[in-house]
């Protein structure tokens, strides 16, 4: 096999490979729950299954190196490979229906495997045992990290964002399966040349298929057949999932639902009226997260509010707002402008200032969720408050996010899950608040009923607790700070 043949193959081979390794950390993080440890794990399987990949390949590297029993095993390789890498996508959800997460990795570590030994056997088929072997396998290793490359890049950003995750497998799928049957072809083998269509049919059918994927990775012992979510938002920000009985969820977690009424209050959005107790008349607000956009809802109907700035960064949550009726006013509301971005890259390049900043954040030992509960962000967003502002967050019960708070402002009060931060004393006027409450109307109808104005004013059950008791409570906790991410480890 000629050096140009055998580049070509590399980057080929090297492009799928890590196109189906992103697939599967999208797989395996969303059955996760998108746990910080899920996206090292993965990576720690395939990077196994190469390494056994390439080590198995040397049986088949001795002898000639145009000897058809290294292209034979090439193709044999890159042909099951290609299946087992197509059906581990819907193997795994099977395997999640029954058995922990962890119990998916044995699957997509053989596909890796039987990927891993195209370099190796590439490299003894096209470079001859002379003094130019060096340069020879460095043309070869740098075509493959290209293609490794451009596969992670555009299947990440470009194929994901523009397809669902089983019509990007279908096409990568497709594309091995090519892949394997040029090999095929050059191994002069008639069993592989009939193996080789039928493969591909194979693996790009178990992509393509229409199963409940998602469903039974999120659901896992508690999926029955036939259960189907109501919406399916994939881009390549994430994917978004909204049960029939309206549950928002982001990535496998549960991220809200659409209500906005804190009569029946199913979502706790009881806390989102409770900034009426914390700041006496906010004009501009800042909300980090859309989720279900429940909480935007109920905060640009505040009475006083002007203005709300919303910062998310997947555009799908956009998109769900147009489905429900609870959020739907919110996209044509004048007051309410959605930027898609990164909520603390957002907050570095603007100098914007807040009355109120509030963020419905998602749970604490989530991947990255350090970004938004660390003391570095606590002072970053302490930076866009006006004087008497209020920054206001979901601590999702983490006793070390309520001792960052403290550390990092003077005053705090916690409000059932949220804590609330100024570097002035909330002290707001009860019959100011009892006013607001009163007259706080969404879209003119929802109003927060009188027995929910007492338990806010009135902090019925411990709702509400002072900075002395969080710093008494929290004293074995620890200070999260981007260093240490102690809230994801």
């Amino acid at each position: 096999m000629s050096l140009g043949i055998a580049c070509l193959l590399s980057a080929a081979t090297g492009f799928v490979a890590l196109s189906w390794e992103i697939l599967w950390i999208r797989v395996y993080s969303f059955a996760t729950a998108g746990r910080a440890h899920a996206f090292g794990h993965l990576l720690g399987a395939y990077l196994f299954g190469i390494a056994v990949g390439s080590f198995a390949a040397r049986r088949w590297c001795s002898g000639e190196r145009e000897g058809r029993r290294t292209i034979r095993a090439l193709a044999t390789c890159l042909i099951v490979g290609n299946v087992v890498a197509a059906w581990a996508v819907p193997g795994a959800a099977e395997v999640a229906r029954r058995l922990p997460p962890p119990c998916l990795l044995p699957l997509f570590a053989l596909a890796a495997a039987l990927l891993g030994t195209a370099l190796p056997l590439l490299a003894h088929a096209s470079i001859p045992a002379d003094g130019l072997a060096g340069a020879r396998l460095a043309r070869l290793y740098l075509a493959n990290i290209a293609g490794c490359a451009a596969g992670s890049l555009v299947t990440g950003f470009v194929l994901l964002d523009a397809a669902e995750l089983h019509l990007v497998g279908a096409g990568l799928a497709l594309a091995g399966g090519c892949v394997a049957w040029g090999v095929a072809a050059r191994a002069r083998s008639f069993a592989l040349g009939i193996a080789a269509p039928i493969a591909l049919f194979v693996s790009a059918h178990g992509m393509s298929a229409n199963f409940p994927l998602w469903e039974k990775l999120q659901l896992k012992t508690d999926y029955r057949p036939g259960v189907r979510f109501a919406y399916v938002i994939e881009n390549r920000s994430g994917v978004i999932t909204v049960d029939a009985a309206g549950a928002v969820y982001g990535g496998g977690a549960y991220d809200g639902r659409f209500n906005v009424d804190a009569a029946g209050d199913e979502n706790g959005i009881t806390r989102a009226y409770a900034v009426a107790a914390l700041h006496p008349a906010p004009r501009d607000v800042l909300v980090v997260g859309l989720g279900s956009g429940a909480w935007t809802q109920v905060l640009a109907h505040h009475p006083s509010v002007e203005r709300v700035v919303v910062v998310e960064i997947n555009p799908g949550y956009l998109e769900l707002l147009g489905h429900r009726h609870e959020v739907f006013t919110l996209r044509t509301n004048p007051k309410v402008r959605f930027v898609i971005d990164d909520g603390r890259r957002w907050l570095h390049a603007h100098a914007d200032r807040f009355d109120l900043i509030v963020q419905n954040t998602t749970y604490y030992w989530r991947a990255n969720c350090t970004n938004l509960v660390s003391r570095e962000y606590f002072e970053l967003a302490r930076a866009h408050l006006r004087d008497g502002g209020v920054f206001y967050s979901n601590t999702t019960g983490s006793l070390d996010i309520l001792k960052t708070a403290c550390a990092a402002f003077p005053h705090v009060r916690r409000f059932r899950n949220f804590v609330a931060v100024s570097d002035r004393p909330m002290a707001v006027d009860p019959a100011r608040a009892r006013a607001t409450l009163e007259a706080w109307r969404v879209d003119g109808f929802v109003h927060v009923p009188a027995f929910r104005i007492e338990e806010i004013l009135g902090g019925a059950g411990g709702d509400w607790e002072d900075r002395d008791s969080i710093v008494d409570r929290s004293r074995s906790a620890t200070v999260i700070t981007d260093d240490n991410m102690a809230s994801e480890w």
